[in-house]
């Protein structure tokens, strides 16, 4: 369950009060998610989405995550859209929280893609990869090459507890992508989160992308190798190569990728499991027992890191040369 922050009746009539929404019908908190807390409002005009920001995001990249929707939204990317106060402001409080109403955006997330939906999702990273030319706030990748030596640093002592061997395994694995990271790749804004619970649709078509609070700068092709790893592995941990060259050329028909880039794609994805599985360790080592919060199994990430570790050339994800 994502709501770690209640809300009572009043609170909220007095929060909507400050904006021109109309009046509130009706609430209830949604139960997805894992950094804030949000809520389905429904008014005498349009339903809403109230997100509070608990304490693991920062009040300070507020203003890169709320402005970079406004701007993907105005280039025509389909993603929701923070609402301003009647003062002008996209950001109030509400319970101690800051807080802002989004725009609702129609459909559901996929819990069964196809190749056919991962061919969608590769065309509209694309999108908004393109789309976020010209977004002239910075967010540095806080969970890149630096940040996963903090993580391991806080988890490597107790890793072992989730399988023998970890520090053996995981201590030369950050070694080598510091030493091989790629460092002048094509760069830009990143959704860097873009699992399938981040992206809706309408039947099979992709009706918008959601959740922007890990975007940041950093390498477009990290962004795609994510990707990769969300949409391309099946629940029995094979990775579905029609389902990666669906994406791959979905990303390509709006965005055709460097060779530098195709060729760093194994390294890149490799960083982007290791990223995932380090996040994950953390929380399952972390997390007292009873909190709201599901753990997300870390053991998953690690079987694609080590799926990674054999692929030899971008060819073996499915890419089909011109």
């Amino acid at each position: 369950m994502a709501v770690y922050t209640d809300i009572t009746e009043d609170e909220l009539r007095q929060f909507l009060s400050q904006y021109d929404v109309g009046e509130l019908t009706s609430y209830k908190g949604i139960a997805e998610g894992v950094e804030n807390s949000n809520f389905l409002l429904h008014t005498t005009k349009d339903p809403l989405i109230l997100t509070l920001y608990e304490k693991r995001v920062e009040k300070s990249d507020l203003p890169f995550f709320l402005g970079l929707m406004q701007h993907l939204a105005d280039k025509g990317l389909s993603c929701p859209l923070p609402l301003p106060r009647k003062d002008g402001e996209l950001l109030g409080e509400l319970s101690g929280r800051p807080a802002a109403l989004i725009s609702f955006l129609e459909g559901m997330w996929l819990r069964k893609p196809e190749a056919k939906h991962c061919w969608e999702v590769g065309k509209a990273l694309a999108a908004m990869h393109v789309a976020g030319e010209g977004f002239d706030i910075k967010r540095p990748n806080a969970l890149s090459l630096e940040g996963w030596k903090v993580l391991w640093e806080k988890s490597e002592g107790r890793a072992d507890e989730v399988e023998s061997g970890l520090k053996d395994e995981i201590d030369p694995e950050i070694a080598f992508l510091a030493a091989h990271w790629p460092k002048d790749l094509p760069s830009g804004v990143i959704h860097a989160d873009l699992f399938q619970d981040n992206v809706f649709f309408l039947g099979d078509e992709l009706s918008g992308l959601i959740d922007f609070y890990f975007a940041c700068n950093d390498l477009l092709a990290y962004d795609v190798s994510i990707c990769l790893n969300a949409w391309c592995f099946e629940k029995d941990g094979s990775y579905n190569v029609t389902k990666g060259k669906a994406l791959l050329a979905g990303y390509q028909s709006v965005r055709p990728m460097s060779e530098a880039e195709l060729e760093a794609m194994p390294i890149l994805a490799r960083g982007s499991a290791l990223r995932f599985f380090l996040t994950r360790l953390y929380d399952w080592l972390t997390t007292p027992a009873g909190a709201l919060v599901v753990k997300k199994d870390p053991l998953e990430y690690l079987r694609k890191l080590r799926f990674h570790r054999s692929i030899g050339h971008v060819a073996e994800y499915g890419l089909v040369e011109e």
